[in-house]
């Protein structure tokens, strides 16, 4: 998680709001840098689209004035600061309201949504996070290669792996 809030603190994305969960207690420890807003997720048992909605509207409290907001996970080890911004500039140069990371034939997270896609992600429910709107606008997307963004982190076995693969290359 600390690898990708320094991504998303080198970037020119802000405010930067983390989301917290089941270890929100935990994370507020960790996590004491005045350029972070944190947002508790109460409901983070129900999924994915609670964080979503939690941290969306956390931002529209403090700048309701906001054009786009970019989804991020805490779990790739290979996010940087220039990815987020090159999200930020294909949106501005596009026009399209989604921009998302591409890897592996796919689109991703992170992504960015303008605020005509606001109404959806607060009305999103259930595991699935933004996929299907991803999907529903995707003739209105642009994408942003992200090489290794299918790597990602989830378990002791996953860092230990990726550590050997750091090493070894």
């Amino acid at each position: 998680m600390q690898h990708s809030f320094l991504a998303a603190s080198g970037s020119v994305a802000k405010p930067l709001i983390i989301v917290t969960g089941a270890n929100a207690e935990l994370i507020k420890k960790e996590l004491t840098n005045p350029e972070v807003i944190l947002a508790e997720n109460k409901e983070w048992k129900k999924g994915m689209a609670s964080s979503i909605r939690c941290g969306l509207k956390a931002l529209l409290q403090i700048a309701p004035s906001t054009d786009a907001v970019i989804l991020m996970v805490c779990d790739q080890p290979y996010i940087n600061s220039k990815l987020l911004n090159d999200l930020l500039a294909t949106q501005v140069e596009s026009g399209w309201p989604i921009v998302t990371s591409q890897y592996e034939n796919t689109p991703g997270p992170p992504a960015l949504f303008h605020k005509i896609i606001f109404p959806e992600l607060l009305a999103l429910k259930g595991e699935a996070g933004a996929r299907k709107i991803v999907e529903k606008h995707a003739h209105e997307m642009a994408t942003v290669s992200f090489q290794k963004g299918s790597v990602d982190i989830d378990t002791k076995e996953d860092y230990e792996a990726l550590q050997q693969a750091d090493f070894s290359e």
